[in-house]
């Protein structure tokens, strides 16, 4: 079994302080949250995500003036706003701060089942906190020699997989002996992942008392331009719903894609959300529709506000009577031996 208690260097000086060697670090990580929806976190935060040239790639001259002028002197108050309706008042923090840390544990638990003390298993944010940085840090210092960093991202996307690894990287950087270092790819197509979400879509229908028209399954947007510049987000979004479509045995009239979040004055990846699930009731005649997206591995913003509220509005507002949102696999124990189960097949060569 690897050494994981600090110990002397066996040739080094009587003097040589102790040194923690041997662990395997698992680093799970998410897009974020603001620590508090007042003003000034909610500026903070939304400044440094919106300043991320893989979010919005419009030249600095042309975008800080904008964001810094217009768009974070007014947003914060909106976006505050909405983060409180949802917020997580008990805890003092968002859900998905909540969630991320419920998976960690749980995560956690499995590694620990599978590997014993072998394995540190941590959770950061890309942006706000706990830093990226300040959590590779946190596990040199506790003796990873290597560090498995894992993208809660099923898609991968350059605005989330890929600016996630590059703040991974930044923060190795900065350490005078890197651990090793690999990270998790896209895990959309994954046998186990496409299980957990079959499983929750079954297990909310078993629950309703109507069942619903259609599935329709909401993905965060993106803007078509960096679809036609090589990013593959619209292809395995795609293919998700059609595994899903398969693993459920539905025909394709029961289930249908479509993308949410727009922002900005750029045409994005089509159909709208919440202007299609508006389309189904007044113009098909669909009354009773569920809503899924499995672009988030976690309940979030986007999911509790956005689908839950704005685009619920959009569907009865439009004539449909029975909107159900399914929430996010989060920690659910299916999820959870999912993620495992991708974890454990890519630390493969450096465990056994």
């Amino acid at each position: 079994m690897t050494d994981i208690t600090a110990s002397k260097p066996e040739h080094g000086p009587k003097d040589h302080p102790a040194v923690p060697r041997g662990k395997i670090g698992v680093l799970l990580a998410n897009l974020g949250t603001p620590d508090s929806y007042t003003y000034w976190p909610m500026r903070r935060y939304l400044g440094q995500f919106l300043s991320d040239k893989r979010v919005i790639d419009y030249p600095a001259w042309k975008w800080q003036p904008i964001l810094q002028a217009i768009i974070l002197t007014k947003r914060p108050f909106s976006s505050g706003e909405a983060y409180k309706s949802i917020w997580n008042h008990d805890l003092d923090e968002s859900p998905l701060m909540t969630i991320t840390k419920a998976q960690n544990a749980a995560i956690s638990d499995s590694m620990d089942e599978r590997f014993g003390d072998r394995v540190m298993v941590d959770f950061c944010m890309r942006y706000g906190n706990p830093s990226t940085e300040s959590k590779v840090r946190k596990m040199v210092a506790a003796g990873c020699e290597k560090i498995l960093f894992f993208p809660l991202y099923p898609q991968y996307a350059g605005a989330t997989t890929a600016t996630a690894n590059d703040e991974f990287f930044r923060a190795l950087m900065k350490e005078k002996w890197q651990p090793a270092a690999r990270t998790v790819p896209a895990y959309a197509d994954h046998p186990d992942y496409i299980e957990a979400l079959a499983q929750s879509i079954e297990t909310a229908y078993a629950d309703l008392e109507n069942r619903p028209d259609i599935l329709v399954v909401s993905y965060h947007g993106m803007p078509t331009r960096y679809l036609m510049e090589g990013d593959p987000y619209h292809c395995q979004c795609q293919k998700n719903t059609r595994l899903l479509r398969e693993r459920l045995g539905w025909d394709k009239t029961e289930i249908t894609t479509t993308f949410q979040s727009q922002f900005g004055p750029e045409e994005w990846l089509q159909p709208y959300t919440v202007d299609e699930v508006a389309r189904l009731a007044k113009e098909d005649g669909k009354k009773r529709i569920a809503v899924i997206a499995p672009a988030f591995s976690a309940d979030c913003i986007e999911t509790l506000e956005e689908i839950n509220e704005e685009i619920k509005e959009s569907f009865e507002e439009a004539g449909g009577d029975e909107f159900t949102y399914i929430p996010c696999l989060n920690d659910q124990p299916a999820h959870i031996s999912a993620l495992s189960t991708i974890i454990e097949e890519n630390l493969k060569g450096w465990i056994d």
